[in-house]
């Protein structure tokens, strides 16, 4: 079994909930408040640990974010490269309304100060074959993909917040890009679906791309094959977690499985069981609830 080194985010989230997302110019109240431990790293990495995988966290923690380490050793993450800051930890500020919708504020904190000699000194330890995940919530996000790319790792990135630094990225060594629409219209300009991913696979032939469609489910697009997984539909009540979960259990399953339509078939559901529930990390569903 291949090693899934994700080189990602941690995150304290402080969730609002309101009644509907705050306009611009506007003041509300919120109806209710909760922290929960967060990040698209560290909701990733439990998410593929769930799933089955094999998976060592890297990044750093703040001085106020021990327990997100704490949570990742639990769930089975290998945490040896996962360094300590002396400043705060990456935290993000989430809107949640009526419908379980969110918009979501962050703060990078010790996720933005991770250097080239960092991440050089991680890859040493990697090999061709092995798996690297990332995301757009960590410093130095251009070099690590390169490098990992030049190592003869395999990549899935998940290009999210998207901005200019990901618009002048060269996606080239990417193996697996997981996007939802938003991203993806960032990325091509385009908004249908179909014309998404035959963009980015047009520019990138050796590209998978996973598109995220919400309650649509997703779309599978590589050289000719097209494949659409229709999404699992359980209520919902939060959707913070969604896309973490899904990339999670597709990329876990398809390195213990080697099978597409099972990775997209499991990530699905564990997608719909999340969204169900409340939080990020607590929503995310371990392997025998999800099969």
């Amino acid at each position: 079994m291949a090693r899934i080194l994700n080189y990602g985010s941690l995150n304290i989230d402080h969730v609002y909930s309101v009644p509907h997302i705050v306009r611009p110019g506007e003041t509300i109240s919120a109806v209710g408040f909760k922290d929960f431990p967060g990040g698209k790293g560290l909701n990733q990495s439990v998410a593929m640990a769930r799933a089955g995988a094999m998976v060592f966290h890297a990044g750093r923690v703040g001085n106020d974010g021990g327990f997100l380490k704490e949570i990742l050793v639990a769930n089975g993450v290998d945490c040896t490269w996962l360094k300590n800051s002396e400043g705060p930890n990456g935290s993000a500020i989430i809107q949640k309304d009526k419908d379980g919708q969110n918009a979501i504020i962050c703060y990078a904190g010790s996720n933005g100060e991770i250097s080239p000699a960092e991440i050089d000194e991680v890859l040493s330890h990697f090999r061709e074959g092995d798996i690297l995940v990332s995301q757009n919530e960590i410093s130095n996000v251009p070099y690590l993909i390169e490098m990992a790319g030049k190592r003869g790792m395999r990549i899935a990135f998940n290009p999210s917040p998207i901005d200019d630094t990901v618009l002048h990225m060269d996606l080239s060594p990417v193996s697996w890009l997981v996007i939802n629409e938003t991203e993806g219209y960032g990325l091509t300009g385009e908004e249908e679906p179909e014309k998404i991913v035959k963009n980015l696979i047009t520019r990138y032939p050796a590209m998978a791309v996973v598109l995220t469609l919400g309650e649509d489910g997703s779309l599978y697009c590589q050289g000719d094959t097209i494949l659409r997984q229709e999404a699992c539909h359980f209520g919902v009540k939060d959707t913070t977690a969604a896309g973490d979960t899904f990339l999670g259990y597709f990329l876990g399953t398809y390195e213990l499985e080697g099978d597409v339509k099972k990775a997209l078939d499991m990530a699905a559901r564990a997608a719909g069981i999340a969204v169900s529930r409340e939080g990020a990390v607590p929503s995310i569903p371990r392997g025998e609830e999800v099969r």
